[in-house]
Parts: C-alpha cells; structure tokens; sequence
C-alpha cells in the first residue's frame, strides 16, 4: 500500500463516524430492506466499555470500526460471555476498499480489546454481506452459536466470534 494510513481513536458521535454511519445504513437498506436498527449509545464506545476506531487514508477518513461490551446484560447479550466484545459498525467506504483498510481496522479492533483483557470478539453480520464475512473468516473468525444480538432469530444473520487469548 503506497498511501498512508493511520487508524486512531475517535468517538461514535464524531462527525465523520456519523457520517460514515449514515452511509453503511444506506448499505444495509439496500441489502436488507432496512436499516440495522441495533441500539448503540456513545457511551458504549468510550474506555473501559469500548473503543471506537477511524481510518484515515492519505488524510481522508475512509473506514470506522469498534468494540463494545455487554457487561450490563440485555436482550442482545443473551449467549454472551464474561470478557467478550462485540464488533460495531465496521465500515469501509466504497474508494478506499481493497486497499487492506478493512484488515488494518480489524487488526486494531482486535489489538485494542485485547489490551483492554477481552478474551473473545463476537460479531453479527449477514449473509448478504459475502465480503464482511470472507474478511472475518479469512482472520481467524468461526460460526458462533448459539447466535447473540438483536437479529439472532433471523435466518440472514450470522454470528461468528474469534478467541483473543491464543
């Protein structure tokens, strides 16, 4: 990769993270039919809860993607365990994607749960997203079930979760 990228700290009510947001939304809509409507509040992304990342690519902010954990409990926590994270809004905008962007942001995604002592990442995605789920699996990523998560009983979804202690 020529260009330079940087993948730093950020806030999910960042102006550029909102953004991005409203465009992955958009994605999601049109695989979907519908927004995700997974409930996330800023507070979940802040340390020691969380983490949320940004991209930047040759000074654009081109990818967003972070971590939460579900230790309050909940309906979308049910088959969690103590120590996961989950994987939030992984996103890479449509310019900067096949330049390893998508891998750098899950490498630090990865990387900064495990500083913060999580043993597993969980995420939830859909299996009209072969691209997320190629990514996932080619890194380490297995099929999790039972499934977790607002979307667990819809036959789109797909859990998958990665050990962060091997």
């Amino acid at each position: 990769m020529d260009e330079l990228l940087t993948i730093t700290t950020t806030r999910l009510d960042d102006p550029d993270v909102v953004a991005m947001i409203d465009e992955v939304q958009q994605e999601y809509v049109r695989r979907y039919g519908g927004p995700d409507e997974t409930p996330l509040d800023v507070r979940e992304f802040l340390t020691p809860h969380g983490v949320m990342l940004q991209a930047v690519l040759d000074g654009a902010v081109v990818g967003m993607g972070g971590w939460r954990t579900h230790e309050h409990g909940g309906p979308e926590a049910e088959g969690l365990r103590a120590g996961d994270a989950e994987i939030k809004r992984m996103y890479v905008r449509t310019e900067a994607r096949g330049a390893g962007v998508a891998r750098a942001l899950l490498r630090t995604i990865e990387d900064t749960a495990r500083d913060a002592g999580r043993l597993r990442l969980v995420l939830e995605t859909g299996l009209r997203q072969p691209e997320a789920i190629g990514l996932y699996t080619s890194s380490g990523y297995r099929p999790l079930v039972p499934k977790f998560g607002l979307y667990r009983h819809e036959e789109q979804s797909v859990c998958m979760v990665k050990d962060l202690t091997g």
